[in-house]
Order: structure tokens, then C-alpha cells, then sequence
């Protein structure tokens, strides 16, 4: 149970933020200015449904505007309120500011659990709150520009883009109004699987780097090393997916809203997922032990714990019992402010949620890009690319003709050489690039400076230090 003395989201953001800027040195008016909501909308609104009107709350906050658009994602959740909204949103500037992406922080929330509405009613419900926003350009390409979260997804998103367009006819950039979009809707490859696969960037580039896995008394790099991952929605299943497949991680445990599966020789992710999707839950997985009570298994023993789906799972009431020694925070807000004091005092290494879970926003930012420019990664240069390749391998072919010389070129070379770059993976380099480049100005802050005592606080200094520029560029 948590205790009574448990901060709130909210509170733990703000308690995060203090503590980085007792570290600089910013004009008092200009901390405040960086830790205020700007402005929050909350609308409430009628729809016709099942032969009466029901009404909705939602909201809209927006935290900073030092940078314009403001980028944040809409989640529909019963539990959504204003306090978490406006937290969320201060989350995404200093994210946005992290990864060097050129938004501001905004987020949306509509008080709703999406699993009681049929889907042509979720698609009435989701139109009339985008036309709500949109009219006071809280949907707008060059203003506000929502993204998936929880509770939402490409169905969704391609629903307010539509709707948009159509009060906007118009607007030839209609489609950058929102991102997360499904591929034939003017999304882009590679965005599904986007925040999951930032989380395996994170924890690659953590594992690069001898004296940061020291500091979380482990060795090695992430082949063996065991996983518990708290939520196998899209990030936790992405994220468990890709470190078992590409990296040779261990998910010896998954935690789902039913209970958890323990597996000490491993949990295959693809067939729990599917278990899942035709079960509703994971009781009775055969290829595991089942745990009733799922929290639980967030104090078992493993080398890397990933929460991936609320905030506050981690709190004053099991912090201290928690036994991985790295936790990166797929989800937001998963660690209170009150455990990761504890949590720090222990030695436990934390990848902060304002970088680890920015792949969504990263590849967002490509998304938007794309759409302003009305043009596909890839399309004009990929095959220049291979045509200037193959003339480096017909050379390579001619030389390891010549037996003299005694070489040839490796299987499968000439395949892998000659591919162009198509978008796929041109947003996954993208992807791969920007969380290397936040994590090196992460730890450079983290290991220079004698005050800072872990990865969150040298992310926060990092993100408000390049928050107060822009600031001071406005002339503010």
C-alpha cells in the first residue's frame, strides 16, 4: 500500500524540478516561468449515444511554449484529471527539450475508459472532442500537436486528423495536426513500435558505457541479463520484444493488470502477447508460474526492471524492496519522488522517464516533418544510394577475381551492402542517433559535476538549461 505521506504525480514532478534548479543559477522569475502550466482547457462536451446524450470531460494543457508547436499525446483513461494532465505535460517539455526536438509540452486527457464504447462510438466520442480542440487551435499543425498515449492509438489519431481536415479544407499541412498516424494515413514506419524500441536504445547505449554499469553493480552487456517488464501494452511489449530478439535478454516476468507470469528460463513475449490478446489477461498462461497479485513481482529478483505502464507503481510502500538494480522507466512517472530517494540511497541506477521514453516524440517529430514536407524518407535518395554502392562492389567483384590476390568477399555482403536506406530505417537510425546523443549529455552532467547524484537530475539540468535559452532568445 502506498503510504499517506506519497507525494502526487504532480508534486513529483515539481519536487524533481526543484531539486535541479537548486543546482543553477536561473532568475527567480525565470524558474518560475519554466515551472508553470501555461494555460489548461477543459471541455465538456454532449454526445448522442445509445438513445441519450452522455457527456464528457476532457482537457488540454499546455506547459510551455518557449518552442511552438507544443507536442503531447491525448490518453483516455477514467482516472484522467487535471493535475495529471498538466504534470504530463511539464514531463513532455523537458522530454521534448532532452531530445532536442523543437516543441514546447502539451498533453491531453479524456475522462473515459475506452473498453465500455463500441468503436463507432469511440469514433463520435473522439471527433467531437478533436472539433472542440480544434476550433480554439488546440489541434493545430503550427500550435498544438497531439500523439497517441494511453488508451489511444493509430485509430484514433487518424480519426482527429480526419476531423481537422475536414473544418480545415484548406490547409495542405492538415495531416502534421497530429502524429501516431496509421502508415496510409500520412503516418510513418516505424512509430508503433517507437517508444519500445527507444527503450532498447536507452538501455544499448547505458551498456556502452564500463563505468555507468559499474555504478549499478552489474557487468557485461545485455545479452543474459533478466528482465521484468510491468505492462505488455505497446511500449512493454516493444520494448521486452526487441531486448529478447536482438540483444539476447532474459524476460523472466510480466506483469499485466490480471496478475504476473514468473519465468526464471525465460518468457516467450510473441506468445504471451497473443495469450493476452485472446485471453483478456495472463491467468493460466501455461508457460509460467501465475502471481494473483502482480506488484509483487516488481520486488523480485532480476537485473533490469522496466515499468511501462502507469505512474506511482513504485512508491514509498515497496521502494525499498525493490531488488534490480537498473530500472528504466518506460512508462511516466512510474518511480514517486518519495521512492527514488529511497531508491537513490540504495544505489539503484535509474534511466529517468524524460529520456528513456522519448521515442515516441522523436519519431513523432519525424512524423510531423514528413508531413510538412509531403514527401516519403528515402523516396529520392535511397536508389542514387545503391547505385553508388554497386559500383563500389562490381570493383570489390573485379579485385576478388584476380586469385593472386587470395580473398573474396564475405556471403551475403553484396545484399546487405547494395540496400539504400528506406524510410524504416532511416527512422530507426534517426532514433538510434538521438537517444545516443541525450544520453551522452545526460552522463556528462551526471559524471562532471560533484552535486549530481543520478541520470534524472543531470536530464533535468540538461533539458531546463536549453528551456532557459530559448527563453532568453525570446528576450524574456
Amino acid at each position: 500500500m502506498k503510504q499517506n505521506s506519497e507525494p502526487s504525480f504532480r508534486d513529483s514532478v515539481n519536487m524533481m524540478f526543484s531539486r535541479a534548479v537548486k543546482l543553477m543559477d536561473l532568475p527567480p522569475g525565470l524558474e518560475e516561468k519554466i515551472r508553470v502550466c501555461n494555460a489548461t482547457y477543459t471541455v465538456r462536451f454532449g454526445v448522442r449515444l445509445r438513445g441519450q446524450i452522455q457527456t464528457f470531460t476532457g482537457y488540454r494543457a499546455v506547459h510551455s511554449e518557449h518552442m511552438e508547436p507544443v507536442k503531447g499525446g491525448i490518453r483516455y483513461a477514467s482516472s484522467v484529471n487535471q493535475d495529471e494532465v498538466e504534470a504530463l505535460a511539464a514531463l513532455m517539455t523537458f522530454k521534448c527539450a532532452l531530445v532536442e526536438t523543437p516543441f514546447g509540452g502539451s498533453k491531453g486527457g479524456l475522462c473515459i475508459d475506452p473498453r465500455e464504447w463500441d468503436e463507432h462510438e469511440l469514433e463520435q466520442i473522439t471527433r467531437r472532442f478533436a472539433y472542440e480542440l480544434a476550433k480554439r487551435d488546440l489541434i493545430h499543425p503550427s500550435q498544438n500537436v497531439p500523439a497517441p498515449d494511453m488508451g489511444t492509438g493509430e485509430r484514433e489519431m487518424a480519426w482527429i486528423a480526419d476531423q481537422y481536415a475536414r473544418m480545415n479544407t484548406t490547409d495542405i499541412n492538415s495531416r502534421a495536426c497530429v502524429t501516431g498516424k496509421p502508415i496510409n494515413a500520412g503516418g510513418i514506419q516505424g512509430r508503433t513500435e517507437a517508444t519500445g524500441r527507444g527503450v532498447e536504445y536507452a538501455l544499448q547505449e547505458f551498456f556502452r558505457h564500463p563505468e555507468d554499469i559499474a555504478k549499478a553493480g552489474m557487468s557485461g552487456d545485455l545479452d543474459g541479463k533478466r528482465v521484468i517488464v510491468q505492462g505488455l501494452g505497446n511500449v512493454g511489449y516493444h520494448a521486452a520484444k526487441f531486448l529478447s530478439e536482438d540483444d539476447g535478454s532474459k524476460v523472466t516476468g510480466v506483469i499485466e493488470r490480471d496478475g504476473a507470469i514468473v519465468n526464471e528460463e525465460g518468457i516467450d513475449v510473441e506468445e504471451l502477447r497473443h495469450w493476452i490478446a485472446t485471453h483478456g489477461g495472463v491467468a493460466n498462461y501455461p508457460e509460467g508460474t501465475f502471481v494473483e497479485d502482480g506488484s509483487l513481482v516488481l520486488e523480485h529478483e532480476c537485473d533490469i526492471l522496466i515499468p511501462a505502464a502507469l505512474e506511482g507503481v513504485i512508491h514509498l510502500g515497496n521502494a525499498a524492496n525493490i531488488k534490480a538494480p537498473l530500472i528504466i522507466e518506460a512508462a511516466n512517472g512510474p518511480v514517486t519522488a518519495g521512492a527514488d530517494e529511497i531508491l537513490r540511497k540504495k544505489g539503484t541506477v535509474i534511466i529517468p522517464d524524460l529520456y528513456a521514453n522519448a521515442g515516441g516524440v522523436t519519431v513523432s517529430y519525424f512524423e510531423w516533418v514528413k508531413n510538412l514536407s509531403h514527401i516519403r524518407f528515402g523516396r529520392m535518395e535511397k536508389r542514387q544510394e545503391e547505385a553508388q554502392h554497386l559500383l563500389l562492389v562490381s570493383e570489390l567483384e573485379r579485385l576478388s577475381a584476380d586469385k593472386e590476390l587470395g580473398w573474396e568477399l564475405s556471403k551475403n555482403f553484396k545484399d546487405k551492402f547494395l540496400r539504400g536506406a528506406g524510410e524504416l530505417e532511416l527512422v530507426r537510425s534517426g532514433l538510434d542517433d538521438t537517444m545516443r546523443t541525450a544520453y551522452q549529455a545526460m552522463r556528462e552532467v551526471w559524471h562532471d559535476r560533484d552535486q549530481v547524484e543520478d541520470l534524472r537530475i543531470a536530464g533535468y539540468l540538461v533539458s531546463i538549461d536549453r528551456i532557459a535559452s530559448s527563453y532568453r532568445a525570446k528576450g524574456l
